[in-house]
C-alpha cells in the first residue's frame, strides 16, 4: 500500500534482481554516490542508465520488513547510490551496519523484486 495514495503504485518499473550491501563490507563507504549520509533500509544502488540516481521506489516485497527502529517497512527506497557490479536490472539494497543488518532480509538476497518509480527527491534521501 501506498502511504501517499492508499494504493499500489501502478507505474511502469522493473523486475530487477536484489543483492544486498552493508557497511564494514569491502569497498562500502559511509557516504552514497551523491555524497549523502546511507541510509539503512531506505539507500538502494542502481545502474543509472536503467534507474536515474534520486529516483523514490517503491519495491512491493520490502513492505512490512522489519526497520532498524523496530517499525515496519512501507516499501520506499532511495536511489542514491551506484555500484560496479550493479549493471542492467540488478539493485543492491544497503542493510545498515555489518552482516547482521543483513538477516531480516536475507530472503530477498538474489530474488528477483519489482521496482517501480514513484517519484524523485532532491538533496540527500531522508533519515
Amino acid at each position: 500500500m501506498s502511504v501517499i495514495t492508499g494504493t499500489m503504485p501502478t507505474s511502469p518499473g522493473w523486475n530487477v534482481k536484489a543483492t544486498l550491501y552493508h557497511a564494514g563490507a569491502k569497498g562500502v563507504g559511509a557516504l552514497d554516490s551523491l555524497g549523502c549520509k546511507v541510509v539503512a533500509m531506505r539507500t538502494v544502488a542502481v545502474d543509472k542508465t536503467l534507474i536515474p540516481r534520486r529516483s523514490v521506489l517503491f519495491i512491493k516485497e520490502t513492505v512490512g520488513l522489519k526497520m532498524p527502529d523496530g517499525k515496519l517497512h512501507d516499501g520506499y527506497w532511495y536511489a542514491s547510490d551506484v555500484g560496479g557490479a550493479i549493471k542492467g536490472k540488478r539493485i543492491d539494497l544497503y542493510t545498515g551496519k555489518g552482516a547482521a543488518s543483513m538477516n531480516p532480509i536475507k530472503k530477498l538476497n538474489l530474488a528477483t523484486l519489482s521496482a517501480v518509480k514513484v517519484g524523485e527527491f532532491k538533496g540527500c534521501p531522508p533519515a
